[in-house]
Parts: structure tokens; sequence; C-alpha cells
């Protein structure tokens, strides 16, 4: 792919970098977009090329034009050695932890993680003979007193997907490069352009691509970007578990990617703007937001972080079952929906799963999802959710 440089600068911003990286139109008859490669079989010249397996491409599975732009631009926005495009989030989690242990070995994952990584490291890691071990988000340094002698990996997510703590990377790199051990750290809600947890320490970064990357809620995608010394394990990992997105898909990544900043900076300033004007709501308790200085955490974000994300959580004041449905099921314009980094927005009713720290509010927790609608009419929805959450209250 294209390097980008400009003599006497720092080099190319990050718009420029979405629009340009990735993609060569004198290798496409001079369209701007690398068009959809669709293939299994590669075909060799001579039995020459057979035997030598130097071609840049030898079966399907391995990559392909469309996939390996859009892992150009990850790699690029991660400042990664390498990046590995895969069908979906979880692909991602599972993908790198895989690539770190064997049976015998322990992990410690963060107990504010992604729900079907969980299931994935209670199920099949303990399964294949592979300890699980929880540990409070906000540990810190401390995680160092947790690592033993079996221990080849951390999982964090900072911050987490329904809770919002934010985790103390540098603090926790640390501990894992002093141990010699791997820092996986998923990276979907702030995304590249506002966190780059391999500055900070990390071994390897994961996206949900389906989320912030994609943006259009119309394809799935997982990205794994890591250091030199990570990659080998990890593509190895990959590719043995013949994990691999389609070009179709790749491309709708590739599409997203391009407006990603624009989009990023939209999601941002309507999601602040809306979560600044809850906290004055009386059915509110609390607004989840790292970015809000009412966050326990907001100074670390503040330290580590240059932006926020489109999702945070709101917790609503003690209240029946019956009540949430009336918050939810009149809405207008919020849906309900399990993913979130789309056009639309999207409110869940959260139940959270804690094994450290029992989480006090499950019941009344809300994670939204600020799209592009109008953020007075998304005001106006809320307004009329919180009313009737209310009534069906007292």
């Amino acid at each position: 792919m294209t390097e980008i440089r400009y003599p006497g600068t720092s080099g190319p911003s990050v718009e420029t970098l979405l629009t340009h990286l990735g993609r060569e139109p004198d290798n496409q008859f001079g369209f701007v977009n690398t068009p959809v490669y669709r293939g299994s079989t590669v075909l060799f010249k001579t039995l020459a090329d057979l035997d030598a397996q130097q071609q840049h491409y030898l079966y399907g599975r391995a990559g392909n034009p469309t996939t390996e732009g859009v892992e150009a631009v990850v790699t690029a926005l991660e400042g990664a050695y390498r990046t590995k495009l895969v069908p979906s989030g979880l692909a991602a989690i599972t993908i790198a932890l895989l690539s770190c242990v064997s049976a015998g070995d322990d992990i410690l994952v963060t107990d504010s993680a992604y729900e079907p990584g969980r299931k994935f490291s209670d199920g099949f890691l303990a399964r294949m003979g592979v300890g699980v071990r929880y540990y409070d988000p906000r540990i810190g340094a401390g995680i160092a007193d947790l690592i033993g002698p079996h221990t080849r990996a951390v999982l964090a997510e900072s911050p987490g997907s329904l809770t919002f703590e934010v985790q103390d990377v540098p603090a926790i790199a640390a501990a894992t490069k002093a141990a010699g051990i791997t820092l996986i750290v998923d990276n979907s809600w702030a995304s590249p352009l506002y966190y780059q947890p391999l500055k900070l320490g990390a071994d390897i970064v994961i996206h949900a691509g389906t989320k912030m990357f994609v943006g259009h809620s119309d394809a799935f995608a997982g990205t794994i970007s890591t250091t030199e010394a990570a990659w080998k394990s990890v593509e190895a990992t990959r590719a043995a578990l013949g994990f691999f997105t389609s070009g179709d898909d790749a491309y709708l990544v590739a599409r997203g990617l391009r407006t990603l900043s624009i989009r990023m900076n939209e999601h941002q300033n309507r999601a602040l703007d809306i979560a600044r004007w809850l906290e004055s709501q009386p059915e509110v308790e609390a607004v989840l937001h790292p970015a809000l200085p009412s966050h326990p955490d907001h100074a670390l974000w503040k330290r580590d972080f240059t932006g926020s994300g489109s999702l945070f959580g709101v917790v609503l004041r003690d209240a029946p079952r019956s009540a949430v449905a009336a918050f939810v099921d009149h809405m207008q314009l919020f849906s309900m929906g399990y993913s979130w980094g789309g056009y639309e927005s999207l409110c869940l009713p959260s139940i959270i799963r804690r094994t450290v720290n029992p989480w006090p509010q499950s019941h009344n927790l809300f994670r939204l999802h600020i799209g592009f609608e109008g953020v007075d009419d998304l005001k106006a929805d809320l307004s009329a959710a919180l009313e009737r959450y209310r009534r069906a209250r007292v």
C-alpha cells in the first residue's frame, strides 16, 4: 500500500490517512475504491511458482486487496506493526486470547468485559484447561499482585461497554511487561482516533469493527493490531482456526473508515450534549460517561484519551421492571438493540454480571448509543420516556 509522506512535516493528518490510505487506484484501472475481491482459488503460472510459494496471494483465505486495504488503514491509525481483519469483534477476542495460552495457563480478564468474551473465557477456555480469573477494572498497578507463574495474558477493556470504568492501561502494562506476559486491550469505544493503547504499553489491540469502523449497522468485522513481537503468534492462530473476512464485508469496513473521523466527532459532541442534559433530569441518579467531570475516572480519561465515543450509561432511580418497560417500549426514535456505532440511536436496558465486585444498579441501568437524529428530537424522546418511568415508579 502507498505510504503517504509530506517532506518537512510530521506526517499527514488522520483525516488524510482515512481518505487516501489503503486504496491503489493505479492498480484498479483508475477506480477510486478498491473493488470487492471475491475468490478462493489463486492461480500459479508455473510449477516453480507453486514450489516457491512466494506469490503475494497463495489462497483466498489468507487475504486479498480488499481486506489488505482495511488492514493498512487500521495499522496506521493504531501505530501497530500489523493488523488482521477477522469476521467479528468476538473473533478478534478469541484469536487474541488463544494466541497467548496453552492448557494449564491462566488469564486475567477485566470484570467489565464484553459479555460474549466472558462466555468464551468461562466456557471454551475453561474446557480447554485454561484458568480464568477476573479483576477489578480500577485495580491499576495492583494487578501485579494477581499475576501468577501460569498467567499468560491480561484482557482489558477501557472503558467497559456497559459500566464505563476507565482502566489505567499504562500501570497495567508496566506490570505485564515486568512479568513477561501479554496485555490485550479492547479499544472499540474510543477508536484509535481518540485512544492508542499500543503507545501506552499494550501488546495487542482489538476492535469490534462492526461498531465504529463499519458505522452503518450492516456488516460484521473485527480487527487485531499488534506489536511486532506479538504478531507471529496472532497470525498463526488466526490461520490455524481458518478465520477470514469476505471481500464484501471488507468493502463495507473500508467504506465506513473513510468517514470515521467525521462520524466520531459528531457522535462525541451529540453524546456529550445529551449526557450533560441527562445529569439535570430528576429521574436520573447517575450518568456513566468518562468525559463528564462527575465520572470517577474522569482524570484518568483526560490523561489518556483525546476524545470520547457515542456510548454511555444512565442509571435511573430505583423502580420495578414494569417501569423499565414503560421507559423503552414506547420510544419513538431510540430503538432496542445489542449493537451500537451506527447512524441510529439505541437504548438498551442492561443486566450486569460481575464476579469481583457486584454492580449495585443492574436493574435500572440503560446503555445509550447516540446516533445522528436531531439532538432536540432525541431529548424529547428521552424526556417522554423519563416521564413514563416516573409515573410507573410511583
